[in-house]
């Protein structure tokens, strides 16, 4: 096992070796799943000013104490319209849900609690608080910082910015991230398959993660056995930040995948992971791009993936979740296990996890049933049901059932 990187070795020489990201602006509405490069700023206050936070009558709060009440209407202050005088003794303004509160005003008589009879308003409440006005800056005040850099942008956090006044942002580019698969024996989805064939279903899937993620998915095609084939694809890839070779990672006679990249010039940091499943993911550097070399099996592929190529793209370190052990596992070997799992959330608020029955390597099912990874560290102790343990999320929670 001396010549395997452990897990914890391997994600520190990838965030050591990770592409130094590059700073653009972007439109407002190009944001979605992209990384802040710099802290966000409100340019003004939200609202800029003190508004009704109903439909209603803008009064003060000393004409209304009384039950039976009655006041001048005195003119309107629509959203976006507001009054311009000054509210005095006795008056009212008919105000809409974000009109401006006009001076001299300090309560909403919500038309509801009202009657108008032409400009004579009776109040039919005695009032001895003030209600339903919005504060200037109750949201935010302007000069505030909204967001940190580094936040990842979604709905919220892109309607936050744009009520801070932001038609454009400082992001990080999204990583392009070259998937190259290779065998002979592969085929693309809807193809009629001959003996001996397989399904190219690793790149659907891995695009879909790297765009979750915020990089940019580049198919560069399947490559057949075949070095110099390999080395053209490598060539001819343009503005690839991240390639992402997948099968040909093991030491066989037709597993050129490394051959091929140390040809182009690409220098090794590491060969073997002391992981399971993914032993054969290696990595290597060369000028401003990496190479992260993925197993070809389905399961090690995904798994490495989460494990290995999400923080190479997002600059993050994983966040893992401690779990109730729902079964007995035996005692683990010298490599750190990812099994496939499904934590839930108990009727207790306890978080639960479950491992998938066979954790073969091929198996894709045992990601669409489960949502997270149970870790084992390398050469841990049997473990009995109700122990605790840490698990890697990959969906959101469930309730048990």
């Amino acid at each position: 096992m001396n010549d395997l990187t452990s897990v914890d070795e391997a994600l520190r020489l990838l965030a050591e070796h990770a592409p130094t990201p590059t700073m653009e602006n972007v439109a407002l509405a190009d944001a979605l799943g992209l990384r802040l490069a710099s802290d966000v700023v409100a340019q003004v206050s939200r609202p800029p000013a003190a508004v009704s936070a109903m439909d209603g009558y803008a009064v003060r709060i000393a004409d209304v104490a009384a039950t039976g009440s009655t006041l001048d209407v005195i003119g309107e202050a629509p959203a976006g319209a507001p009054f311009e005088g000054t509210l005095g003794p006795g008056q009212a303004v008919r105000i809409f849900t974000g009109g401006v509160l006009p001076a001299g005003a300090d309560h909403i008589v919500i038309q509801e609690d009202a009657t108008r009879d032409g400009d004579t308003l009776t109040c039919h409440r005695a009032y001895d608080t003030a209600e339903h006005i919005r504060a200037a800056g109750v949201d935010f005040e302007a000069g505030a910082t909204l967001l940190r850099e580094g936040t990842v942008l979604g709905a919220a956090e892109l309607s936050l910015i744009a009520a801070a006044n932001l038609a454009t942002l400082s992001v990080y580019r999204r990583p392009r991230v070259g998937i190259l698969a290779n065998g002979d024996e592969l085929r693309p989805p809807g193809s009629d398959l001959q003996p001996g064939q397989i399904v190219n279903s690793n790149p659907i899937g891995l695009s879909a993660l790297i765009s979750s993620w915020g990089g940019e998915a580049v198919d560069l095609g399947v490559a057949p056995d075949d070095l110099d084939a390999i080395s053209e694809r490598i060539e001819t890839a343009k503005r690839i930040d991240i390639f992402l070779p997948v099968g040909g990672a093991s030491v066989g006679d037709h597993d050129l995948m490394r051959p091929a990249f140390a040809g182009a010039g690409f220098q090794s940091v590491f060969e073997k992971i002391a992981v399971r499943p993914g032993k054969p993911t290696w990595f290597s550097t060369k000028d401003d791009a990496v190479t992260l070399g993925l197993p070809g099996n389905p399961a090690s592929a995904f798994v490495c993936a989460w494990l290995f190529l999400k923080p190479l793209i997002t600059g993050q370190e994983h966040s893992f979740v401690p779990a109730r052990l729902c079964c007995d596992l035996p005692s683990n070997g010298p490599r750190t296990h990812f099994m496939r799992a499904n934590a839930r959330i108990t009727d207790e608020g306890m978080v639960e996890v479950k491992p998938a029955g066979s954790q073969d390597s091929s198996l894709i099912s045992p990601f669409v049933s489960g949502n997270a990874l149970l870790m084992r560290k390398s050469n841990s102790p049997a473990l009995v049901a109700g122990e605790c343990v840490d698990v890697l999320l990959m969906k959101p929670l469930g309730l048990s059932s």
